[in-house]
C-alpha cells in the first residue's frame, strides 16, 4: 500500500495508506475538507479481506489545535448498532437463542403489558413496537443494570408487533443486551468486547473503559435543535416536526437521554456507560475490519451459515405500512441492520447491510463484492441519510472497484446509488 502524508488543497494534511487503484478515495477525502466543511474524520475500506484504504485527517477538537491521529477514536452514534448486531449474530450462531424465539421465554419479566409473543426477529427488524421509553435516563440509571432491566420490561407496546416498523433508536441495543444477559450472563458491551472485538483486534468499545486516555477520543462538533429547524430540507420536514412534538413516537424514541444537546454525549459519564444503540466509540479501521469480515462470511467469528444467510437475505417487511413510524421515511431492517430501501440505497444489492449514525458516520458490508466500509467524522452533519461527505467517499470506492473489475474482466455489479 502507498503511504499518504500530504496536505490537501485546504492545508489539512491527509495521513494513512491506500492500495494501488484506490487513490481516488484519498482525493475525495481531501476534497471533503476543502469543499464539504469537514473538521476531522477517518475512512477505511476492506476489499476481499484486505485493508485497501486507511485514511485520517483534520482535527479531533473543535478549536483546530489537536490533529486527528492514526489511533483517534470517535463516537459513531447509531453506527454502534452494526457492532451490536454483529454480537447478536455471534450469539445466534452459538445457539444462545433463536430468531423466532419469544423474548419472554428467556426473560419472563419482559412479557408484561402484552409483550409475551414478541420475537427476537421482530426486535431485530425494528418491528417489535418497543421504540420509545417513558422519561429520560441519566448515566447513573443506565449503569444500574437492574433498574434498566425493570424499566424495559415494564414498557408498553407502541404498535402491534409485526404490523409496522419504526427505528428503535436507543431501545434496540438495551433490549438486545438484556436478552444476552439472560441467556449468557454478560451485557452486550461485555459480550462484544470478548467475542467480537478481541478475536478481530478491534479498537471499538460499547462503554469506554477508564484506561482509555480522553485525548484518544475526538470531540463531537454537534448541531443544535435550532440547526434542525434551519435544515428542514435535508432532514425532512415530516421528521423534524414529529421530533419536536413531545407526544409523538419520534420524539419519545429519540429523546431518551438526560441531555440538552447532542454534544452532551462528549461527557465522560455518557461515554463510560453502555448504550449499545448509540454511544459506541472506535476507529473507522475497526468498523471496516468487522464489516469486511462479515462481508466474507464471518469465519473468524464462527458465524453460522444460516445466520449469514439471514444477514444477506431480502428483509421481510411488516404486514402494514412500510413507512418508518419513527423517522418518517420508507426503510428496511433485518438482523439489527439497515438494509437497502427505496429511500436509502447502498451497496450492490439487497444482500448489503449496515448502520448509519446521526451526523454522517456509516459502516456497511457488501457481500456481493466482499467489501467492508466505514466513515467516521466528528463534525456532525444534518442529513437523515446520505451525508454528502460519506456518499462522495462511498461512490469513489465503488468506482475504484468497478475499474478494477473491468481491468480483470470480472463481472460488473450494479451500484445502488443514492437518489
Amino acid at each position: 500500500m502507498a503511504n499518504v502524508s500530504v496536505p490537501s488543497a485546504g492545508a489539512v494534511t491527509i495521513h494513512g495508506t491506500v492500495e494501488s487503484g484506490f487513490e481516488p478515495v484519498r482525493e475525495v477525502f481531501a476534497e471533503n475538507f476543502h469543499d464539504r466543511n469537514e473538521l476531522g474524520a477517518a475512512v477505511a475500506v476492506y476489499s476481499r479481506g484486505e485493508l485497501v484504504v486507511d485514511l485520517w485527517g483534520g482535527y479531533r477538537d473543535t478549536d483546530h489545535e489537536h490533529p486527528w491521529q492514526a489511533d483517534t477514536m470517535v463516537l459513531v452514534a447509531s453506527g454502534t448498532k452494526g457492532m451490536t448486531a454483529a454480537a447478536v449474530a455471534v450469539a445466534l450462531s452459538r445457539g444462545l437463542f433463536a430468531l423466532d424465539d419469544r423474548i419472554a421465554d428467556h426473560w419472563p419479566a419482559f412479557a408484561q403489558h402484552g409483550k409475551g409473543a414478541v420475537t427476537v426477529r421482530q426486535l431485530l427488524s425494528h418491528q417489535a413496537g418497543l421504540a420509545t421509553l417513558d422519561g429520560r435516563l441519566s448515566p447513573e440509571q443506565i449503569a444500574d443494570t437492574e433498574f434498566l432491566s425493570d424499566l424495559l420490561a415494564s414498557e408498553k407496546l407502541d404498535w402491534v408487533p409485526g404490523t409496522r416498523h419504526g427505528y428503535h433508536a436507543f431501545t434496540l441495543g438495551w433490549y438486545a443486551s438484556e436478552l444476552l444477559r439472560h441467556t449468557d450472563g454478560r451485557t452486550l458491551g461485555q459480550f462484544f468486547a470478548e467475542e467480537v472485538a478481541e478475536p478481530l483486534g478491534l479498537e471499538f468499545y460499547i462503554g469506554l473503559p477508564e484506561r482509555i486516555p480522553p485525548d484518544r477520543v475526538a470531540d463531537l462538533d454537534a448541531f443544535g435543535y435550532l440547526d434542525m429547524l434551519l435544515n428542514l430540507r435535508t432532514l425532512s420536514p415530516r421528521f423534524v416536526l414529529s421530533f419536536f412534538n413531545p407526544w409523538s413516537v419520534t420524539s419519545r424514541a429519540l429523546n431518551v437521554l438526560d441531555t440538552r444537546r447532542p454534544a452532551d454525549l462528549n461527557s465522560p459519564a455518557f461515554r463510560a456507560v453502555e448504550i449499545p444503540s448509540g454511544n459506541g466509540i472506535g476507529t473507522a479501521r475497526a468498523m471496516a475490519r468487522l464489516y469486511g469480515e462479515l462481508a466474507t462470511g464471518g469465519e473468524a467469528l464462527g458465524l453460522d451459515q444460516d445466520v449469514f444467510a439471514e444477514l444477506t437475505a431480502t428483509p421481510s417487511p411488516p404486514s402494514g405500512d412500510r413507512r418508518d413510524v419513527v423517522i418518517r421515511m420508507e426503510t428496511a431492517y433485518a438482523m439489527g441492520y439497515s438494509k437497502p430501501s427505496p429511500d436509502f440505497r447502498f451497496g450492490t444489492s439487497d444482500a448489503s447491510f449496515g448502520t448509519p449514525g446521526a451526523g454522517g458516520s456509516f459502516g456497511f458490508a457488501d457481500p456481493d463484492v466482499e467489501l467492508g466500509f466505514a466513515y467516521t467524522p466528528n463534525r456532525l452533519g444534518l442529513h437523515l441519510k446520505d451525508d454528502p461527505r460519506e456518499v462522495a467517499l462511498r461512490e469513489a470506492v465503488y468506482e475504484c472497484i468497478e475499474r478494477r473489475s473491468s481491468e480483470t474482466d470480472s463481472p460488473r455489479t450494479r451500484l445502488y446509488r443514492p437518489e
